[in-house]
């Protein structure tokens, strides 16, 4: 699948997108009643609605002109694994799989390696042994900066060995501490309080983001844009930038979203209330963008 584009790029048009529809992921009611309170859902998920959900999700995707590839079922992943972003990220040299800090995601890895060689698209790497790293806590400021949160799901080692196999493909990488927040059983990444919308335009929930890490965007030119209080609960940061200053998110944010339209952000909603809300994971956590520009 070598394909002219950004392959490091949080903000560029989104040409190719690696997703796994609910039903391949969920697969049954049984399925949910099996592993939904394991994993820390919210609520248990209505696999029905779900469906009903998805579907219209990737109507919207392909309303966007992206080509979509679908990930198949597959025994070994439960539940989280329709949320594609966490298990790889992408970079110039190819696929980096990652090692998973929620011990119930560990299989998901390898269940993508085979979708990508089926995809023709190279493994460049993979995090190993006491290195974690989960795909929500990586985020391309530019093609040539990355920003790696350290939390509850990326370790320091995990850090230390992505750093090594992107060698020369960055710059910089910024390590961003992360807060305790809620504990290492809550769904917290580095995307849950940024989401890229252009280079110099970004979504945020400052009460949870370091203060050097909010110097640092500001130092250079980017305007933030402060998600509310009343709206962080219902995934009002976390955005998808389909293109620069053009974005999908959750519907039930009506702030949020005015906020963005006032800043010039074109922004189309879906409803999310089992696929979303449920398992925490918005519009980036469904959606593994592969190639962009």
């Amino acid at each position: 699948m070598a394909v002219n584009g950004s392959y490091q790029s949080d903000a560029g048009p989104i040409r190719t997108l690696l997703i796994k529809h609910v039903k391949d992921a969920w697969v049954s009611d049984e399925a949910i009643e099996q592993h939904w309170q394991d994993l820390r859902y919210s609520g248990r998920p209505n696999l029905g609605k779900a469906i009903n959900e998805y579907d219209r999700f990737v109507k919207i995707l392909e309303g966007f002109g992206i080509k979509l590839h679908f990930l198949p079922k597959d025994g070994s992943v439960n539940l989280d694994s329709m949320y594609v972003r966490d298990a790889s990220i992408v970079c110039n040299k190819g696929v980096i799989l990652c090692n998973m800090g929620k011990a119930e995601r560990r299989n998901e890895p390898a269940a993508l390696e085979a979708a990508f060689r089926a995809l023709d698209m190279p493994i460049h790497g993979a995090i190993v042994g006491e290195g974690c790293l989960e795909g929500g806590d990586v985020v391309w400021i530019d093609e040539r900066t990355l920003a790696v949160a350290r939390g509850y799901r990326t370790n320091d080692e995990g850090i230390r060995q992505l750093t090594s196999l992107l060698g020369d493909c960055v710059d910089e990488v910024i390590v961003v501490p992360l807060p305790h927040w809620r504990g290492p059983d809550d769904v917290f990444h580095l995307m849950s309080i940024i989401s890229p919308l252009d280079e110099d335009l970004a979504l945020v929930y400052s009460p949870l983001m370091p203060v050097p890490f909010r110097e640092y965007l500001i130092s250079r030119g980017m305007t933030l844009l402060e998600v509310p209080d009343s709206e962080f609960e219902t995934m009002a940061c976390n955005v998808l930038a389909v293109a620069p200053r053009k974005g999908l998110m959750l519907a039930g944010n009506p702030k949020t979203r005015a906020l963005l339209e006032r800043a010039g952000v074109e922004i189309h909603t879906f409803l999310g209330e089992e696929i979303s809300l449920k398992g925490a994971g918005g519009p980036t956590c469904l959606t593994r963008p592969l190639v962009r520009g």
